[in-house]
């Protein structure tokens, strides 16, 4: 059982996966200042193509959660993940030798679906190996990579894209993610319990010659076909996401902060090189006003999930309600705006550089802060079905971060840094309330919810 492994066993698996989980979203925004030198050595001028580019890998991650998930609850967590990293490293292979854009986009894609399977099953480990009280922290420190990726991408892409050449972003992507997929697949062993009890009675049954054996999770309806669990599986995200009003809303806000992330992103490099006078490699160097802030609510999200839970649970005499996870939400939440006005006019007026990189700090902090309480919310919710219900929140979200950073030329150009930012900032107002009311009438909707709809 994996929630009686050791204490070091499990902090180390949950170490492996967050590692991979670093690389890959890495890859989503690394190319990001190597766009214009593809643009040049490709001889593309549509800037919409070019923003395709970048966020088609993140649309790559709306496709692959649908059908890993689904997957790691037969075949279990190891394999699938292995065999997703391993497609992750070798379309990397293929963004680096594309003879065209159009081959790029479609390698990009095919490396996005590939990437997304850190970021599927991820949740599903926390919840096999971590009782709720430690799944704050745990999932803090597994969190940190989809968001602190995309932040650390350009930083380095920049260098590599200046000094290299922009298909060196790829090669360099692909001995990261080659190692690194080496090493955990070395040291990483399954985690899901249903798996593990599977292959349990399979020796049982031919060692004992007792073909009649079913596990224990199996002896309400019988063992069920791979075929039936795969289709049960593809269909519960989908389930999870559009007949829960908790997941679907919850789902929705995570999707609209992260497409304002995407969104931002496009911004920053034509903002400081445009304004500023920047060179492509200095301009990932931007993107460490985010880091910042990520690193600032990492750091309190990771001190403060958990040890809350516990403070709420004892006044609740005891009794732990999944919804103590969220009143943090609506603080966090109220940092948001404030990125889009600050960077948005000191954009727009060319003040110094260091106020628009600052002014991205309030950003990175706020979305740690509703980011992670949200996930361990639905882990702690459906923990049976963590990988699905993260699976529901990857593609729904990466749905936005790969097609609203696509509006963002044509709203630029007519509102200018300004306007454009200061309406992402209305935005980002009106969702505030969001986790409030998810804290307030939350626990009745889920206490309302029949479980039999996402068997």
């Amino acid at each position: 059982m994996p929630l009686n492994f050791p204490s070091r066993r499990k902090w180390l698996l949950l170490g492996l996966i967050s590692s991979i989980t670093l690389i890959s979203p890495l890859a989503s925004s690394m190319f990001a200042p190597g766009v214009s030198f593809m643009d040049v050595d490709l001889h593309n001028t549509n800037t919409t193509i070019s923003a395709l580019t970048v966020s088609i890998f993140v649309l790559g991650y709306v496709v692959g959660p649908l059908f890993l998930s689904p997957l790691s609850e037969i075949y279990g967590r190891r394999p699938v993940l292995f065999v997703a990293n391993a497609l992750f490293c070798v379309w990397q292979i293929g963004c680096a030798l594309a003879p065209n854009i159009s081959a790029l986009i479609v390698f990009r894609f095919f490396a996005g679906i590939g990437g997304s399977g850190c970021l599927t099953i991820g949740g599903g480990v926390i919840a096999d190996l971590f009782r709720r009280e430690q799944r704050g922290m745990a999932t803090a420190i597994y969190g940190a990579g989809p968001l602190l990726g995309p932040v650390i991408g350009p930083i380095c892409g920049g260098f590599i894209a200046e000094r290299a050449g922009w298909r060196w972003v790829f090669w360099v992507l692909l001995i990261a993610a080659t190692l690194t997929t080496a090493g955990v697949e070395m040291l990483n062993r399954e985690t899901n319990p249903r798996v593990l009890i599977r292959r349990k009675t399979e020796a049982l049954r031919a060692s004992l010659n007792r073909p009649e054996l079913i596990s224990a999770y199996d002896t309400a309806g019988g063992e069920q076909s791979k075929v039936t669990i795969l289709r049960s599986g593809l269909l519960r995200p989908l389930k999870m996401l559009f007949r829960s009003p908790i997941v679907f809303l919850l789902a929705l806000y995570m999707s609209v902060v992260y497409g304002l992330l995407y969104l931002l992103f496009t911004t920053i490099t034509g903002v400081f090189q445009g304004s500023y006078g920047w060179h492509p490699e200095i301009c990932g160097l931007a993107y460490i006003g985010v880091g910042l802030g990520f690193f600032l609510g990492l750091a309190t999200v990771a001190k403060i999930s958990d040890a809350t839970v516990i403070r709420m649970t004892k006044a609740n005499n005891g009794v732990f309600e999944p919804e103590m996870r969220l009143p943090a939400c609506v603080i966090f939440a109220m940092f948001i705006p404030i990125t889009f006005f600050w960077y948005g006019w000191a954009a727009e007026y060319h003040v110094h550089w260091i106020v628009p990189i600052l002014g991205l700090m309030p950003f990175g902090f706020g979305m740690i802060g509703i980011f992670m309480p949200i996930q361990t919310y639905l882990i702690d919710s459906f923990p049976d079905f963590a990988a699905s219900a993260l699976a529901a929140l990857t593609a729904s979200r990466s749905l936005f971060g790969a097609l609203l950073p696509l509006a963002a030329p044509s709203m630029y150009s007519k509102l200018g840094l300004g306007w454009g930012n200061s309406v992402l900032g209305f935005i980002a107002l009106g969702l505030i309330p969001v986790p409030a009311l998810m804290f307030k009438f939350g626990d009745e909707e889920r206490r309302s919810i029949n479980v039999n709809w996402v068997l």
